[in-house]
Formats: C-alpha cells, sequence, structure tokens
C-alpha cells in the first residue's frame, strides 16, 4: 500500500487557498488542516484537503494492475494524499479496510468492490460513507443503479457491460467468416468453441459470455454459415467454464484448456477451433496451454487455434503482434483512470462530484430519455485491438 502527499495550489473565487502538505513516505504523515479563513466570496467552492482510500478487488489481476498504475499517477499529478488497499478477492476484508479508512479519517473512498453477485456490500459501503458525509466513487465492478441513487454523493465509474460482448462478437464472427476453412479443422463445416467465464453474477462476465456467441452467431447466419457449437455439445448444463475462484485468472484459463486438449484433440476428431474469453488474463492461460499442445507458436505454418479476449492489456498485445493470440476488446484504463480523477478533482476543488461531468465534457452519463441525469454512472467506451491496431 501506498500513502503519499504532494503539496496542492487550488484557487476558490478570486482568493488563493494556499494548502500545505507536509511530506511522508508510506503509512506516514498527518493531513494538515485546511486554510479555515472565510474566502473573498462565500459563495465561491472551498477547497478541501483530501485523504484517499482507493480500495482495489485485488492486485493480482492484470487489467486492474494497469488501471491501479495509471490512477496512481494522475493522482500523483493531483497532489492529493491516498493509500492503495488490496482486497485480495475477498469481500470481508476489503470491508474491514473500507470502515477502518473511514475510522482513520479518510474523506473520499474510490472502491473497486470484490462481490458483485449482489449489492448488499456495495451498499454497505455507502452507507458507512453516506453516514459521514464522505464522498464515495465505485469503478469497474458494476454496482446497481439503486445502490448510486441511494447517496447524492456517490458515482459510478465503468464501462457499458453488454459493449465488450457485442463487440467481441462481431470481430469473432467477422474472423471465422473471413477465415473459416483454415479455423474448421477436422472439415465438418462447423466450428466448435470453448468459452472462458471470469465469475458468477459478475455484469460484464455475464454480457460477455452472451454477447460473445450470440453476435458472432448473428453475422455467422448472415454469411449463411452454421452457427458456432459448444464443444461439450448442446446438451451441456452450461456452455462456459467458469474460474471457480472468480479471479478471471490465466491460471483457470490454463487449467481449463489444458483439461480440456486431453479429450479433445485433432486425433479424436473434435477439436476445439475457437476459444472465447471474458478477459486477457484468461485468454492468456488458454494460449498457454494451447502453446503446451504445439498450438499458436507463433511460427510461420503452425497450426492456430484464434482465441480471443478482452482488456488489452500489455501482455495479451504482445502475444496478438506475435501471432499466438487473436484479438482483444480494449477496455481503457487510462481513460477509466483519467475518469476518477476528474470526479477527485471536483471534491478537492470543493465542487460537487458530478460538476462538469456530462456530454459537453467528453463524458457518457447514464441518462433518460428526456436527456437528464439517471444515475451518476460515467461510462468508459470500449474498442477494438488486433494484429493491426497500433498501441
Amino acid at each position: 500500500m501506498k500513502l503519499r502527499k504532494l503539496s496542492a495550489l487550488l484557487l476558490a473565487g478570486a482568493m488563493c487557498l494556499s494548502i500545505a502538505a507536509c511530506s511522508g513516505g508510506s503509512g506516514s504523515g498527518t493531513p494538515a488542516p485546511a486554510d479555515t479563513s472565510a474566502p473573498a466570496d462565500t459563495s465561491a467552492p472551498v477547497a478541501i484537503d483530501l485523504k484517499v482510500g482507493v480500495f482495489y478487488y485485488q492486485y493480482s489481476d492484470v487489467y486492474i494492475t494497469s488501471v491501479r498504475t495509471n490512477l496512481d499517477a494522475k493522482l500523483n499529478e493531483l497532489g492529493v494524499t491516498y493509500q492503495d488497499f488490496d482486497g485480495a478477492n475477498s469481500q470481508p476484508t476489503q470491508t474491514d479496510q473500507i470502515n477502518t479508512a473511514i475510522t482513520d479519517g479518510y474523506n473520499l473512498l474510490i472502491v473497486n468492490i470484490v462481490e458483485t453477485a449482489s449489492p448488499e456490500a456495495a451498499q454497505s459501503a455507502v452507507d458507512a460513507a453516506k453516514a459521514k458525509d464522505i464522498p464515495i466513487i465505485f469503478f469497474n465492478r458494476e454496482v446497481s443503479d439503486d445502490v448510486v441513487n441511494s447517496y447524492e454523493k456517490c458515482a459510478f465509474v465503468g464501462t457499458d457491460a453488454p459493449e465488450a460482448g457485442h463487440l467481441q462478437g462481431k470481430m469473432i464472427g467477422e474472423y471465422l467468416v473471413e477465415n473459416w476453412d483454415a479455423v474448421d479443422l477436422n472439415g465438418d463445416g462447423k466450428i466448435t468453441y470453448a468459452m472462458m467465464k471470469g465469475q458468477e453474477g459478475n455484469a460484464e462476465a455475464e454480457a460477455r459470455t452472451q454477447y460473445g456467441v450470440e453476435d458472432a452467431n448473428a453475422v455467422l447466419v448472415e454469411a449463411d454459415k452454421p452457427e458456432l457449437e459448444y464443444f461439450m455439445g448442446a446438451d451441456a448444463a452450461t456452455k462456459y467454464q467458469v474460474d471457480p475462484n472468480g479471479s478471471w485468472s490465466s491460471q483457470a484459463g490454463f487449467d481449463f484448456m489444458s483439461t480440456n486438449l486431453s479429450s479433445y484433440s485433432e486425433a479424436n476428431g473434435n477439436m476445439i477451433e475457437l476459444v472465447i474469453c471474458n478477459n486477457d488474463g484468461m485468454a492468456e492461460g488458454a494460449v498457454s496451454a494451447l502453446q503446451s499442445a504445439g498450438y499458436n507458436t507463433g511460427e510461420e505454418g503452425s497450426k492456430s487455434i484464434p482465441v480471443f479476449g478482452v482488456d488489452a492489456t500489455d501482455s495479451a498485445k504482445a502475444l496478438i503482434k506475435a501471432g499466438q493470440m487473436t484479438a482483444t476488446v480494449k477496455q481503457d484504463a487510462v481513460g477509466m483512470a483519467e475518469t476518477i480523477t476528474a470526479l477527485v478533482g471536483n471534491v478537492s476543488g470543493g465542487a460537487g462530484l458530478m460538476d462538469g461531468i456530462n456530454a459537453d465534457g467528453g463524458y457518457n452519463v447514464d441518462l433518460n430519455e428526456d436527456g437528464s441525469v439517471k444515475v451518476n454512472k460515467i461510462r468508459v467506451p470500449y474498442g477494438i485491438y488486433d494484429a493491426n491496431s497500433e498501441d
């Protein structure tokens, strides 16, 4: 965990309020009190000396690592005191961290919630923040509209969950239409797929699992191609394999694919011909297992099973450039960090949490049909990343 204190100089109306901050290493220092003298214009926002707690569901997630790196840099630029906390994929651990931080005087919470299958954990965090009049910003892992709307100083920064699935599905369908014969290893005129799902009940996982296949099938049907077939058969209870730890891990992707290949192979005439993954971590694990079986080496003339992911992590982009992974959907870690920091900047400057966070400012906020704000949720757009993309 990091604790950094930087000096901040913020303007309040026509009068400049200088806020002195003592420097300190990790875990040291007490925030200096803000200058409480009345500004010349008492209606102008008054700068706030922030102590920010940033709570990650787990550090080991590759995409979350990217967000954390970018958010740390942005908070340093903004000049606020902050500390990162690793929830280690345990909601009780994270809840204790949040409650302790509130007791310790943190006055802004940024939360990558662990538990997404039900709203109780997020609502508990909101209730604790609201009781102390502390703004709270959730990010990346979706929380319900009801949770966000229960407190005017609450917001969510994330993505439009179905968008990733739609982009991935369209991309997969178009790739298969263009490369059908090469992908159809046993020449039976059908493509069998494996699906790696990150976590049950997670909004992003649910949408990606559904639309990654549905939208691919729509493209195939339009091109007079048969729909995808799940490698375990149409009678399989679920047509995906889910990380048992809910960690979206490369280890889960590797273990599933290694087990799959022990029964489903070219020699048996039932080889998995396509791998769809909810994130790049599981995709990278699947690629590693395929490489152990002699596929996806990137060498000219070698056989390759198409593997698609989501996130566009640096390691996944390297695999794509090397011809070992096919493509991914970019989840913009930089854009997410910048959007969170814009909210923090509002609070730091004494403005409302959502001030200026609208279409005119370049933000995509959830709106009602009449254009009014439906809920304080800001969506960072996805994009496609393949071998032709530029970093």
